[in-house]
């Protein structure tokens, strides 16, 4: 599995142009006006690990395929998108479809590109998003609490607990909260994900700064720092622009420009590294002659359903993992070595995956 996130924002903030950039493509047309976005743009890109390309240099490998990501271009947020101005429900209805919502925010200053409000406020911008991805959440549960009304009466369970669920849900969001504020029971999870309210989708919030602001950020991204915080969010400071540059550069002319403007590495790496963490993602390997992979699975894995990210034979047989950690896979040069000095275990179905853990998978067909 990888994962999906949604690239949301008000109209020129520079979405299209970091969508276009991240991506490698120019799939969405990168225009100053609103709603130049008409089609969600979707775009796949590579993981980048540095671990991959060490444990395929061990092993010989063939080929190297790095875990995916999908990013997701939505068309811009207007002001009224509940009720559907703009392009409202188009966007509602795509955003309902990833896993996790970046919120591009302008924290530059630009004359001749222009603001749909006519002010710079990334703070602002981040309240009217998150105002109208609650209001949509508050129309779409009272309609369906009137909707359950007569199975709640009939002791329907299910709906029952639906009600329940959406009676929380709704006094959070009148009291101005997003609903991913409200612990969840584990035996409510399953019901809560299948309401599928927008507000419940985990944010990161991307400053989009000047090239000049691009290593240490600037006032405006400080702001919106201080209220991800305050709200338990992640923040990440990207150039959309120093992306588009980059994307057109080869590796090696990429680094020493990356160097150049003083940064460490490419806001596509902290982007990814951010959602990762955003939501409990990790990665383990499987290395041999053939190729490396890397495959992406949540914290707290088992064995057997990491497995099953490669094939769901693999889940239902599942015999055992011979395992090698990926510092223990390095230092001591492969998987033989590593068998030999007593660091190749052999975990069974409770076995929770650790990230970088290199897997090779027993199984009956």
């Amino acid at each position: 599995m990888g994962f999906k996130m949604g690239i949301v924002g008000l109209p020129n903030v520079g979405k299209s142009t970091l969508f276009n950039a991240l991506t490698r493509t120019a799939a969405a047309q990168a225009a100053n006006f609103p709603f130049c976005t008409i089609e969600p743009n979707v775009g796949e890109v590579a993981v980048p690990d540095a671990r991959l390309d060490q444990l395929a240099a061990i092993a010989g490998s063939r080929q190297v395929i790095p875990a995916r990501m999908t990013f997701v271009d939505i068309a811009g947020l207007v002001k009224g998108a509940s009720k559907g101005e703009g392009l409202g429900n188009q966007f509602l209805a795509n955003i309902r479809e990833v896993d996790a919502v970046a919120h591009v925010l302008r924290c530059f200053e630009d004359d001749d590109v222009t603001h749909v409000e006519g002010r710079v406020d990334p703070v602002a911008d981040a309240e009217t998003i998150e105002t109208e991805l609650m209001l949509a959440d508050i129309e779409s549960i009272e309609k369906r609490l009137q909707n359950i009304v007569r199975k709640v009466r009939g002791g329907d369970k299910e709906a029952v607990q639906q009600e329940r669920l959406m009676k929380m849900a709704l006094e959070a969001l009148e009291d101005g909260r997003p609903a991913r504020v409200l612990d969840i029971d584990a035996e409510d999870e399953r019901a809560w994900k299948m309401l599928q309210l927008l507000t419940t989708k985990p944010v990161l919030y991307v400053c989009n700064v000047d090239e000049s602001d691009a290593a240490s950020g600037n006032s405006l991204s400080s702001e919106v720092a201080e209220m991800a915080a305050a709200q338990g969010n992640s923040h990440v400071i990207i150039s959309a622009r120093i992306e588009e540059e980059l994307s057109q550069l080869e590796p090696e002319e990429a680094g020493m420009f990356l160097e150049e403007m003083g940064l460490a590495e490419a806001g596509l790496d902290r982007l990814i590294s951010a959602g990762y963490s955003l939501l409990h993602l990790e990665t383990y390997f499987t290395a041999g002659p053939k190729e490396a992979r890397a495959w992406t699975i949540s914290e707290g894995t088992t064995a057997p359903r990491a497995a099953g990210v490669i094939h769901g034979d693999f889940e239902k047989g599942f015999i055992r993992a011979e395992t090698i950690a990926y510092d223990d896979y390095v230092s001591l040069g492969g998987e033989s070595a590593a068998k030999e000095a007593g660091k190749m275990r052999a975990e069974g179905k409770s076995y929770v995956v650790r990230d970088g853990d290199v897997l090779h998978f027993l199984f009956n067909t």
